[in-house]
């Protein structure tokens, strides 16, 4: 039976292909809906590229609605320079038609938690956890209900992207993230030690658009556009991928390896904002809070990836 998912997210190209690969594995991934919220870019423009996404997949039967606009606390942080002005720059795409909910997304989740069986639905983070805090502020019923929360997130011995030490979904919102971390919720955590060895090279580019069809050849524009802000920085023969990692993890957890530890969010107003306190060596007596992953298959998740664009339209 498949695993029932809400995908919280900011598209964001890296974002859309992970809707894609998510799209691409109806057997394994039952998405039972898409929650925006503002982080690559503002909201209004991660929610159209999250409907364009979903009718380039030809999937607008899929529930999106629309999340928070701005995080919990603190002002908004967002990353067109990397993704460019619309957050979704390099494929021409047509302008979407199909309806975001009314319905508030935070109030979505929170219903369709509560709708549901314990543990039967998986939270699946692509940006800022805003969302996901509000729903567990407003209703706390909700957290013992949640299966599991699969995040890209964080950083350890990669420091950060957006600051020297901070990851950027970590950076645009820690107070989000200290409730998510702090909830007691089973968390797997996909941060940049990870993503960063997941690089997309000229080759793996090709084999997506080589696929042929619609969904691979915007996957290789969208990633040939982002990266070029990516390989100027890092001096790397690709830039990496990140948020298709944690769809990867949910459909084939063996390409991963990490361990259980305790991951700490600093909430200050320095240049520490969003850093991650990891106790990879278990040096302190708090309790591990996370699975966190360190290790992949990067061959073997570019296969997978692959063999699921080809899926699509």
């Amino acid at each position: 039976m498949a695993r029932k998912i809400i995908i919280d997210t900011d598209p964001g190209q890296d974002d859309a292909v992970a809707i894609l690969m998510a799209l691409g594995s109806p057997e394994e991934l039952d998405v039972q809906g898409i929650v925006t919220v503002a982080g690559n870019v503002p909201l209004a423009r991660t929610t159209r590229n999250a409907r364009q996404i979903l009718e380039l997949a030809q999937r607008a039967d899929v529930p999106l609605h629309a999340g928070c606009a701005r995080p919990m606390r603190r002002k908004p942080v967002t990353a067109e320079h990397v993704h460019g002005p619309t957050g979704l720059d390099g494929p021409s795409l047509p302008a979407p038609t199909m309806t975001v909910r009314e319905q508030h997304g935070v109030l979505f989740i929170v219903d369709a938690l509560r709708a549901a069986k314990p543990g039967e639905i998986t939270l699946v983070t692509l940006g800022p956890l805003t969302n996901i805090a509000m729903a567990m502020v407003l209703a706390p019923d909700i957290v013992e209900r949640i299966a599991e929360i699969v995040m890209m997130f964080g950083a350890y011995s990669e420091g950060g992207n957006i600051t020297p030490v901070a990851e950027f979904n970590s950076h645009v919102d820690p107070e989000a993230a200290d409730v998510v971390l702090n909830s007691g919720v089973k968390i797997t955590m996909v941060p940049l030690d990870v993503t960063h060895q997941c690089l997309s090279t000229g080759p793996r580019l090709q084999a997506f658009r080589d696929i042929g069809n619609a969904c691979g050849v915007a996957t290789c524009e969208m990633l040939t556009f982002s990266q070029g802000f990516d390989i100027q920085k890092y001096g790397w023969d690709g830039a990496p991928l990140h948020d298709p990692c944690v769809i990867a993890y949910l459909l084939a957890g063996e390409l991963f390896g990490g361990k259980r530890v305790n991951v700490h969010v600093e909430i200050g107003d320095g240049p520490a904002a969003g850093m991650n306190i990891v106790d990879w060596w278990r040096v302190t007596e708090r309790p591990a809070n996370v699975l966190f992953l360190r290790e992949v298959d990067v061959p073997g998740f570019y296969k997978l990836l692959t063999e699921r664009l080809a899926r699509l339209p």
